[in-house]
């Protein structure tokens, strides 16, 4: 017999949360932490945001705490809409199209490859006397590399022609700052999606996961 399963308003929405479960805790975190800066006051906020920063003191002193905190945190809580659109836009489609550990394992990649780097690149301007020292405790929070990955891996989901136009404009989005002055933030966006671009080989056997149907044949 058919059973014919109730209509859920919420249905479509929970769907797309589980098929892509990791972007969406990431996104729960980021904004408990952002209640978190809103709510403490001025000076606690200033030195939580320098405690989770993966700038060059919290390098040297916590290197793995400081990467890692460092993906969990924004400077500007006000920020979170735009964050939250752009999870759902870039890193959700990512995940349910690779899967969960794919989608991880390359932004993670880039998110820590792009802070060295770019950190590395900070330290050489400092240590020429291009750049200030103050800048070793500098505010580095990596929310955008993983991002600028995202962005990256995600030209090869898209179809003919269209995802050349696609390439073009992410590669002018991230690229361009780079030619104008850019600082090293601007440095690890770009990083971060070459990144995304060379994990093209992760891509060759993508995880379908599609939403459960609406009804389902029930045997006997």
């Amino acid at each position: 017999m058919i059973e014919h399963a109730e209509p859920e308003p919420s249905r479509p929405l929970r769907s797309w949360i589980r098929s892509s479960p990791g972007t969406h805790i990431w996104l729960l975190i980021i904004a408990v932490t952002s209640v978190v800066v809103v709510i403490a006051p001025d000076r606690v906020d200033h030195v939580l945001l320098h405690r989770n920063s993966s700038n060059l003191h919290q390098l040297v002193q916590h290197p793995v705490r400081a990467l890692l905190s460092s993906a969990f945190w924004i400077e500007n809580p006000a920020s979170l809409p735009l964050y939250a659109l752009l999870f759902e836009v870039f890193h959700a489609p990512v995940e349910r199209w690779l899967g969960t550990l794919r989608w991880l394992l390359i932004v993670a990649t880039a998110h820590i490859v792009a802070t060295l780097v770019s950190q590395k690149v900070l330290l050489m301007a400092i240590q020429d006397h291009r750049a200030p020292r103050t800048m070793t405790h500098v505010v580095d929070i990596g929310v955008s590399y993983g991002l600028a990955a995202a962005a990256g891996v995600l030209i090869y989901r898209l179809p003919g022609p269209w995802k050349w136009f696609y390439l073009a404009g992410v590669v002018a989005f991230f690229g361009l700052p780079l030619t104008t002055g850019g600082n090293f933030t601007d440095l690890g966006h770009a990083i971060a999606l070459a990144v995304g671009l060379l994990a093209w080989p992760l891509t060759r056997r993508p995880v379908s996961r599609e939403t459960r149907p609406l009804f389902h044949v029930k045997q006997g």
